[in-house]
Order: structure tokens, then C-alpha cells, then sequence
């Protein structure tokens, strides 16, 4: 029979991309998530049976450990933005990393991978690094040889970056970012997914890797990328980080006054990363060390951006047309 390997929040951005690749791989992949009905389109990855979503809460132990029985190899996507309710970053990042590694050891499960994050530091600034670096420790903890993946800013089809930043372009002529000198490594999501394959097929070794692409940019400069992608012409203004603050504090409060209703633009601790720079430490292991050669940035932004172009699809056929002689 084919091996098996439960992923916790498998239908997430970086999830699906892991859950495809381990199918093709020839294994048996169980994605567990919170709304299973909202996952179904994970089945078409493999043949019949071989790719399923399950309910799991990662913060209840009996779930935890219901969706790993007779797993191989574990892997935890799970991560959030949402430092308030009931799957805030302590009890996702932190303790939900944790308890999965612990029942993961309890159950005799080989391999471990978890998706973690540049920055993750449990005396960080921000309360998303500190989870992020409670996380790793538990993990390490309990599972001593699991790998630990940090990747900078993922882009791909689904991101919350590129795409969050090109619809923004569509209503003003302004296009505002916090810490316009901040460097970044952004890395593509599929290249994220081999370096996971390779720690559940067991064939790189254990630890912590940090992973980010070729190019090391400035938001702005990244931004300015981004607007040639789509063909349009917007001010990228710096809003300074004491105004950010302002407005973080005040997107915070207004959140939490709404229960949630009114979700915050930017948030406190959002404005406290962004004055670090998301990029690869020098003594760090990396995809060299796993023998990856990481995708640029501009060789797949064109392929799920043109959307926002000024016609969409028509864009390059208007430009073509205006090449024509009468």
C-alpha cells in the first residue's frame, strides 16, 4: 500500500501546492482543514481516493490525532493573520505547531515538516514572529529532526501580496506601502512546495532552511515591478512608520469594536515587520542546500496578474492591433 501523509491546512495557498506534489509522488494525502466542503477541489490532484479532505481543529488534541493515524509523515501549513478570537497566532502558531509535533512523536510518525516564516523569533518585536519562533521550538521539542522551512514573502496564483496590491490600483491613483525600503526575498509558492516534498520523502536532512528567491528587492521596487506587470501608471507613496502605527492601532481597535465585521487594512503588528528586512540570513541553509534553483519573481507575475491589466486579456491583442499598417 502507498504511504500517507496528513496536512494540516493542505488546502491552503502553500498547502494545495505540497498536497499535488505528494500525489504525484504516488502517495496517499490526507488534508486536513477546518471546512472540508470549502476543500473539495483538492480531490482532482490524484486518482480516485487519493487525495481527501477531513475536518480537523487543530487547537483539540483528539482531532489532531484522528487525522494521523497511519500517517507516514506529517506536514503543518497552518497559519494565520488573526492575532484576536479563538485561532489567534498563540493558539495556531504556537501551540497548534506544537501539539501536532508532540502527538506526531507520540504516534511514531517518521518525518516532519513545518512551514514557518523569516523572522520567526520568539523574543521578536511583533506577537506574528514570537508565535512563529514558540512554534519552531515546540516542534524542535518534540519532533528534533523535522525540517523547518522559513520562507520570505510566497507569491503565486492565490497570494495575498501581488494580488492584494494590483486590485488596489483599480480604485486610486495612489498606491500607499509601510517601510517603501524594506527588503524582501519573495519566493515562489511552488518551489516552497519541492523543498517540503524533499523533507517528507526524507531526502534532505532535518533543521531549519530559510528560503527566498533570487532577487532581493525593495517594497517600492517591487511595487514599481508589479505596476509594469500590469501595465498601469500609480504614485507608490511611503507612508511613514509613525503614521502607520496610527493607523494600525486605530484598524486594530475598529476590528475589534466591529467583533471582526470590519477587517483591518493594516495591522499594529504588521507596521512592527515590516520595519525588518524578509530576507535570508547568511548562515542560514537554503534552497542551495537542497539543490533548488529558486523561480524570479518576474518570470511568473505576467501569468495571473494580467487580470488587472487596464483590458484584462484584450491588453496584449489592443497592442498587437496598434502594430498593424493600414
Amino acid at each position: 500500500m502507498s504511504k500517507l501523509v496528513t496536512i494540516y491546512g493542505g488546502s491552503g495557498f502553500v498547502g494545495r501546492y505540497i498536497a499535488r506534489r505528494m500525489a504525484k509522488a504516488g502517495w496517499r494525502v490526507r488534508v486536513a482543514v477546518r471546512r472540508p466542503n470549502e476543500a473539495i477541489f483538492v480531490r482532482p490532484y490524484g486518482v480516485v481516493g487519493q487525495v481527501e479532505p477531513v475536518l480537523c481543529n487543530i487547537r483539540d488534541d483528539a482531532s489532531v490525532r484522528d487525522v494521523m493515524q497511519g500517517a507516514d509523515a506529517v506536514v503543518n501549513c497552518v497559519g494565520t493573520f488573526d492575532k484576536g478570537g479563538k485561532n489567534n497566532f498563540d493558539a495556531v502558531q504556537h501551540e497548534g505547531a506544537e501539539r501536532i509535533a508532540r502527538i506526531a512523536a507520540e504516534s511514531g510518525v517518521d518525518r516532519m515538516v513545518h512551514i514557518s516564516a523569516i523572522g520567526a523569533d520568539k523574543d521578536g518585536q511583533g506577537l506574528y514572529a514570537q508565535s512563529k519562533g514558540l512554534g519552531e521550538e515546540g516542534v524542535l521539542q518534540h519532533m528534533p529532526n523535522a525540517m523547518i522551512l522559513r520562507p520570505s514573502v510566497i507569491f503565486g496564483t492565490e497570494d495575498q501580496f501581488f494580488n492584494r496590491f494590483a486590485g488596489m490600483t483599480r480604485l486610486s491613483p495612489i498606491l500607499p506601502v509601510v517601510g517603501a525600503k524594506t527588503q524582501f526575498q519573495t519566493v515562489y509558492v511552488d518551489d516552497v512546495a519541492k523543498a517540503a516534498v524533499q523533507g517528507v520523502l526524507g531526502e534532505a536532512d532535518g533543521g531549519i532552511y530559510e528560503l527566498g528567491g533570487p532577487r532581493t528587492a525593495s517594497f517600492r521596487e517591487l511595487m514599481q515591478l508589479m505596476l509594469g506587470v500590469i501595465r498601469r501608471r500609480r504614485l507608490v507613496l511611503n507612508i511613514p512608520f509613525w503614521a502607520a502605527s496610527i493607523i494600525g492601532s486605530v484598524s486594530d481597535l475598529v476590528n475589534t469594536i466591529t467583533l471582526g465585521l470590519v477587517p483591518a487594512q493594516i495591522t499594529s503588528d504588521q507596521v512592527k515587520s515590516l520595519r525588518s528586512d524578509n530576507v535570508v540570513s547568511g548562515d542560514a541553509k537554503t534552497f542551495a542546500d537542497l539543490g533548488i534553483t529558486p523561480t524570479d519573481v518576474e518570470a511568473v507575475l505576467p501569468d495571473y496578474l494580467w487580470r488587472f491589466r487596464p483590458s484584462g486579456q484584450y491588453d496584449a491583442i489592443k497592442e498587437s492591433a496598434k502594430n498593424l499598417r493600414a
